[in-house]
C-alpha cells in the first residue's frame, strides 16, 4: 500500500461487505452466539454470563478487569452478569490478596456444571463454522487471527 492508498483508502463499496474482514467477523459471532442461544436460555444464562463461566473454566480465579478483556464484555456490563451468577451460586468473588481495591472472580462447582452442559454446544457451533475447511487451513487461519490479536490487542494478554 503506498502513502496515496493510505490518505484515500477504498470506501467499503469498492471492497465490498464481503471482502471486509471486519464485517464478516462480526457475522460469524453473531451466527456463532445465535446459534447457542436457546442452550443458554435454558441454562438461564446471557452470552456475558456464558463467556465468563468459559473463560473462568480455563483461568480461574482472574481479576475482573483481565475478565472483562477476555470475554470480551464491557465491565459495566460484566459487573452485572457476575452479580447474577454470584446470586445462582455460580462464581464467587475475594479481594485480591496483594490489591485490596481488585477482585478475583473464581468459578464454583455449579458454573463449571453449567458451562460443562453448555461446552458441547459451544464445540459444536464452531466444528460448524469449519466444515469444509482442512485441519492445515484451520490452523493457518487461527494463527492469523491470533496475529490480529497481537497487533490490535491494549493488553499484554
Amino acid at each position: 500500500m503506498n502513502k496515496q492508498d493510505k490518505v484515500n483508502p477504498p470506501r467499503l463499496g469498492e471492497i465490498g461487505l464481503e471482502n471486509f474482514a471486519p464485517y464478516l467477523m462480526n457475522r460469524i459471532i453473531g451466527r456463532y452466539n445465535a446459534a447457542l442461544s436457546s442452550e443458554m436460555t435454558a441454562l438461564g444464562l446471557t452470552t456475558p454470563q456464558m463467556r465468563s463461566l468459559a473463560v473462568l473454566s480455563v483461568i480461574d480465579g482472574i481479576l475482573i478487569r483481565e475478565l472483562a478483556v477476555y470475554a470480551v464484555v464491557q465491565q459495566s456490563t460484566l459487573s452485572r452478569a457476575l452479580d447474577t451468577l454470584d446470586q445462582n451460586g455460580m462464581i464467587r468473588r475475594e479481594t485480591d490478596e496483594r490489591d485490596s481495591r481488585a477482585t478475583r472472580v473464581f468459578i464454583t462447582e455449579a458454573g463449571r456444571e453449567a458451562y460443562e452442559r453448555m461446552w458441547p454446544h459451544m464445540a459444536g457451533a464452531a466444528d460448524a463454522m469449519f466444515a469444509g475447511v482442512d485441519d492445515a487451513e484451520k490452523r493457518a487461519f487461527v494463527g492469523t487471527l491470533q496475529t490480529i490479536l497481537r497487533n490490535i490487542r491494549k493488553h499484554d494478554f
